[in-house]
């Protein structure tokens, strides 16, 4: 098992990164096939409520054709929840007969080849399973059902996660239709503030939002993550005769490829197994308003086929609809890829481009508009001090010389979370900058990201402490960032999680820079 430790701590990491199960499928698949023969990985969760099953991910996603929700017979319900209750993984192959339990879980699916599956249950009672498939040349052994065992508790941590983002995504959607209704029942056209910097660093960029706004032409945003393009988005729709209408964003890098049709444009009753009734697609729900295409550089090339056509026409057709649907969308794409680049390079449809680049809104990173940096820290305090019942705290000139020192790679995103720790950590009786950044500030000549990426010379001697911080950083970015645990930067270095603090603070290390 000692072997396998390193396949732990992968897997942990990548069901820490907070995104959405199908997201991850791809990534627990590429690092458990570099320690067994897995061909094929398929998660899914059971509602044993409406006994119902949602494959939830399958990688690699062409092999698998049955998206959606199964219905369970009362039997074969029975079989999965005593499975569950049961908590022991199986492995059959297709020289015998599969278990009952397999005939459950796989009936939508080939059983073909050497199988090993467990049931997966989170802390909240919500219960899953995880099955892998291996060719009959490489089956699996009697060794493997241990190491099942031990994937159960991360692949657990990334069931709750996704359940999470689910519940907030459905949140967040009714929240917006919630808003344009309350609009138009109190007869305003907008609920909205001052973007701030407006009439500081992102003057410009505001002066081209009002020039665009009136004009219902497709807008491409771009800027690094975390320089806020979907506040610029909304500023566009806000300012447009689609104010009254609905603003929908999609995240495009979150969406499955086999799911991409029936989000954008909907599906049918029956359209596939577990279409048990029709749904509207983002384009349909945004039909009067704005649609905001996020990460758009994140569509496949198939994908991007079929929204170039949206885009043209002005139509869609839902996934086993044979009817043409009319929409009335302003589309607004944003992305932090070098666009150009990924057309030269064939990752992106040149037509797609020319057809969404009608007019570009460069966002400009906070390194380059820290004077804004006074406005925008004044506004978080206010808002860190509402959320946690603290008195409204600024801060001081030491403060702010500290925070235009750092080069903010998070940007305007990573401002908002080191002011929230800096109220948390002073506990409202000041504002702990110092600590909430780490104790230490990356410049831009000092970046430790592309220090640690970067090693030196067999013919050069660093000095000690160059050596060792680069050491540490090399650690942290294995970690993410992470200190303290089994998976943390103390444990790989051999050291106490309090000395490696001290050396970090020492050494100027940020550990910050390398969360993900």
């Amino acid at each position: 098992m000692q072997h396998y430790s390193q396949l732990f701590i992968e897997i942990w990491q990548e069901a820490c990164r907070h995104i959405q199960i199908a997201e991850s499928c791809t990534s627990f698949h590429a690092i458990i096939a570099k320690y067994l023969p897995v061909e094929q990985l398929l998660i899914f969760r059971l509602n044993r409520t409406t006994r119902t099953l949602e494959p939830l991910a399958v990688s690699p996603h062409s092999e698998y054709n049955a998206p959606g929700l199964r219905h369970l017979l009362p039997q074969e319900a029975a079989i999965l929840q005593k499975w569950a209750e049961n908590d022991n993984p199986l492995r059959w192959n297709t020289s015998a007969a599969p278990p009952p339990e397999a005939d459950a879980l796989l009936q939508t699916h080939s059983t073909t080849g050497s199988w090993l599956a467990a049931p997966v249950s989170d802390t909240a009672g919500h219960t899953g399973f995880v099955a892998m498939r291996a060719d009959n040349h490489n089956q699996f052994k009697t060794s493997h059902e241990e190491i099942i065992q031990k994937l159960r508790e991360p692949l657990a941590a990334a069931l709750q996660n996704d359940l999470r983002l689910r519940e907030l995504h459905e949140l967040r959607n009714a929240a917006e239709a919630d808003k344009s209704a309350a609009m138009r029942r109190l007869g305003r056209e907008k609920l909205s503030t001052e973007i701030v910097g407006s009439n500081g660093g992102l003057r410009s960029v505001m002066q081209r939002v009002e020039q665009v706004a009136q004009a219902d032409v497709p807008v491409l945003i771009i800027g690094e993550t975390g320089t806020g393009k979907e506040v610029i988005a909304r500023a566009v729709h806000e300012h447009s005769q689609r104010a009254n209408g609905p603003f929908v964003r999609v995240n495009s890098g979150a969406i499955p490829p086999e799911l991409i049709d029936s989000e954008l444009f909907g599906h049918e009753k029956g359209a596939f197994t577990g279409a048990n009734t029709s749904r509207h697609g983002w384009f349909e729900r945004a039909d009067g308003g704005t649609l905001l295409l996020d990460e758009i550089g994140e569509l496949s090339l198939p994908a991007q086929i079929r929204l170039l056509r949206a885009l043209q026409e002005g139509e869609i057709q839902r996934v086993g609809g044979n009817s043409i649907i009319h929409v009335n969308v302003r589309v607004i794409a944003a992305t932090h890829r070098d666009l150009p680049a990924m057309v030269q390079t064939g990752k992106f449809r040149e037509d797609l481009w020319y057809r969404l680049n009608v007019f570009p809104v460069v966002l400009p990173p906070l390194r380059e508009r820290k004077s804004d940096l006074h406005d925008l820290t004044a506004h978080f305090c206010e808002r860190a001090a509402h959320r946690f019942g603290f008195r409204v705290l600024y801060p001081d000139q030491n403060d702010l010389a500290t925070l235009a020192d750092y080069d903010w790679p998070g940007n305007i995103r990573e401002l908002a979370s080191v002011i929230d720790r800096a109220v948390i950590l002073g506990e409202g009786e000041h504002l702990d900058i110092q600590r909430a950044l780490g104790g230490t500030y990356r410049t831009a000549e000092n970046k430790p990201g592309i220090q640690a990426a970067s090693p030196p010379q067999e013919d050069i001697i660093l000095p000690l402490n160059t050596a060792l911080r680069r050491h540490i950083e090399s650690a942290l970015q294995k970690t993410h960032g992470r200190i303290d645990g089994p998976f943390g930067a103390a444990r790989i270095l051999e050291i106490n999680p309090h000395t490696l603090r001290a050396k970090m603070r020492k050494l100027g290390i940020n550990r910050n820079a390398f969360r993900m």
